[in-house]
């Protein structure tokens, strides 16, 4: 059975998170979705977590999206990434497809916005990474083109295949002209479909091109599908080897993440703070020296109060709620998501306590 592909959802707004969540984990390919309220617990989780797609937003206290995607591009290579935003700036789209994001989209306000959405993160999940063309994530051209029209975007597409350079415009959504030497139109976009590698770059929006292509997207698009797909099948990329994904290691708490509502996990040994297991913790010391303080006091007030061994502490917060379990050698500490009730933390400490102990 091939592997869930693996969402992690990065915004400042606890509510956008939640929504998206909600959103993305209903799409056919059924993700696991991750979410992350800051750049530094974003940067934990995909250490913990071997992605699929990174979420985005640009505008965020402390570090910002462009910072995100930065050390993005630099860790984790092959990762997709999107942006949604609500910063409507031809010039800040331009800037986050020059560092390599497969999409720029703006936050839905709307159903059929909200279906577009699901739509372009489902398209970008289902598609196999084939071809090499840098700047998007190794799409094909297909891709690269399709993701634009879905989004009703304004571009114009830079293609450089060694010393060849090429252009399609796009305007709204919709092919309107291409070309590459002394071809225009629809000839010259069918040649540039044929390459499979070259230097992407996307600039601004040329509303003055006149159109040369009446043909919509889909049909330019299905007339060449059949060729590329044979090509593909038999011609290898000048890039050569097909890159191996990178991602986070795998960490022992593997497990205990899967649990309904974890957002972090870590398990420190009591006799020595520097023996630690993590999974999407932005500072693993830190909380290591901290839940080790927490327990020994809750349970030194345990022996005091003679209530018996402690097993298991609740707590609820307004931005995320805390579980801990504890054994002789372990503690753990559990990050919950806010909007648990108290029935489901119980309910969910219960599955995290199966699983650690196994």
């Amino acid at each position: 059975m091939p592997e869930r592909p693996k969402i992690l959802i990065l915004d400042d707004e606890q509510d956008l998170l939640e929504l998206y969540r909600d959103l993305l984990s209903k799409l056919p390919s059924q993700p696991e979705v991750f979410t992350a309220n800051s750049g530094a617990r974003a940067l934990a989780l995909l250490n913990s977590e071997k992605c699929s797609l990174l979420l985005t937003d640009l505008n965020m206290p402390g570090m910002d999206g462009f910072q995100v995607l930065t050390i993005v591009r630099r860790r984790f290579p092959s990762l997709r990434t999107v942006v949604m935003t609500s910063l409507v700036d031809e010039q800040i789209r331009a800037r986050a497809y020059a560092m390599g994001i497969d999409l720029y989209l703006e936050k839905p306000s709307g159903q059929e916005e909200v279906q577009l959405f699901v739509d372009c993160i489902e398209s970008l999940l289902e598609r196999e990474e084939t071809g090499g063309f840098r700047g998007v994530q190794s799409k094909s051209l297909v891709d690269l083109i399709q993701l634009e029209c879905l989004s009703q975007s304004s571009s114009v597409l830079k293609i450089t295949n060694k010393s060849v350079e090429a252009r399609i415009w796009i305007q709204d959504g919709d092919v309107i002209d291409a070309s590459v030497g002394e071809l225009t139109g629809e000839a010259a976009f069918k040649v540039i479909l044929g390459w499979k590698t070259g230097n992407f770059e996307m600039l601004a929006a040329d509303p003055k091109r006149e159109r040369t292509i009446m043909s919509s997207y889909q049909g330019l698009l299905l007339d060449t599908a059949q060729a590329i797909d044979e090509s593909q099948a038999t011609e290898v990329s000048a890039a050569g080897e097909p890159s191996v994904a990178e991602g986070g290691t795998a960490s022992p708490l593997g497990a205990v993440s899967r649990c309904k509502g974890v957002e972090f996990a870590l398990s420190v040994d009591i006799a020595d703070k520097s023996k630690m297991d993590a999974w999407g913790v932005e500072n693993p010391a830190a909380l290591a020296e901290w839940t080790l303080g927490l327990m020994h006091k809750l349970h030194a007030l345990g022996e005091k109060l003679k209530a018996g061994q402690l097993v298991k502490v609740e707590g609820m917060g307004s931005q995320s709620n805390l579980g801990f379990l504890s054994r002789p050698d372990r503690e753990l500490c559990v990050g919950l998501r806010r909007n648990m009730s108290q029935s489901e933390i119980a309910a969910s400490l219960s599955e995290v306590g199966t699983k650690w102990v196994s």
